[in-house]
């Protein structure tokens, strides 16, 4: 009794603390998990939604893939921007074609913006103490 293993295409997607190891596979159903929760759960604001759905729309696969995401780190925004990265990338190793389709929207982009680390003297990263005159 042997397991057929289906193919998958994986991508990894990074924004500030976040990383998220998204896996597709083309089995003719429509479900996204998120960490064994459906998007919607994991995701309960609209906005976030939009944002991982965003791939999937564009180039009209949302009802033919199955997507499970492994997501860590970082907060709700910065995770939503991450599997949005991975999603684009999986999507890229499905089919080559759609690669300009998804690099002109820019959903291939890595947004490299971190946190600024708190510097010496100062309150925050930029925030100095205030001044006084007397």
């Amino acid at each position: 009794m042997t397991k057929k293993i289906q193919e998958y295409f994986e991508g990894i997607g990074r924004r500030k603390e976040s990383v998220a190891r998204v896996r597709a596979v083309d089995d003719g159903k429509s479900d996204f998990t998120i960490n064994g929760k459906s998007a919607k759960e994991f995701f309960p604001v609209k906005e976030f939604q939009n944002t991982i759905f965003a791939p999937l729309e564009a180039i009209g696969l949302e009802k033919k893939l199955t997507v499970s995401v492994k997501v860590k780190g970082g907060g709700i925004r910065g995770q939503s921007d991450a599997i949005k990265l991975g999603l684009s990338r999986a999507l890229v190793k499905y089919d080559e074609e759609l690669h300009r389709v998804l690099k002109d929207l820019d959903f291939l982009k890595r947004d490299s913006r971190k946190k600024e680390r708190k510097k010496p003297g100062l309150k925050k990263a930029r925030r100095s103490a205030q001044w006084r005159k007397r």
